[in-house]
């Protein structure tokens, strides 16, 4: 389990291949769903869990002007032994906002 904290009005793009088996839950805050189509999905609160496999969610964005934080569970073990390489925490170190 790894957590995704996205500050107000930011956006993180899901790419299919890696996050194939995702499961989140929106631990604080808000997070809304990207379609694939650009239209934007519900708005998920404190609490919500989603798959993303198979959803067609192209993006997670914090449409408030609070931090909002999902933990990201998959069923793969990880197992990390030194920085991560995964594209999403590498941008969370850097800021986390494209």
């Amino acid at each position: 389990m790894w957590t995704l904290t996205l500050r107000g009005g930011a956006r993180v793009a899901v790419v299919a291949a890696q996050w194939y088996d995702a499961f989140g839950v929106v631990t604080r805050g808000r997070v809304q769903l990207e379609l694939r189509d650009g239209e934007l999905g519900p708005v998920l609160r404190r609490c919500a869990g989603f798959w993303l496999r198979g959803t067609g969610v192209r993006a997670l964005r914090n449409p408030g002007r609070r931090t909002a934080r999902v933990h990201i569970v998959t069923p793969r073990a990880r197992t990390v032994t030194g920085q991560s390489t995964h594209p999403v925490r590498e941008l969370l170190n850097d800021g986390g906002t494209t």
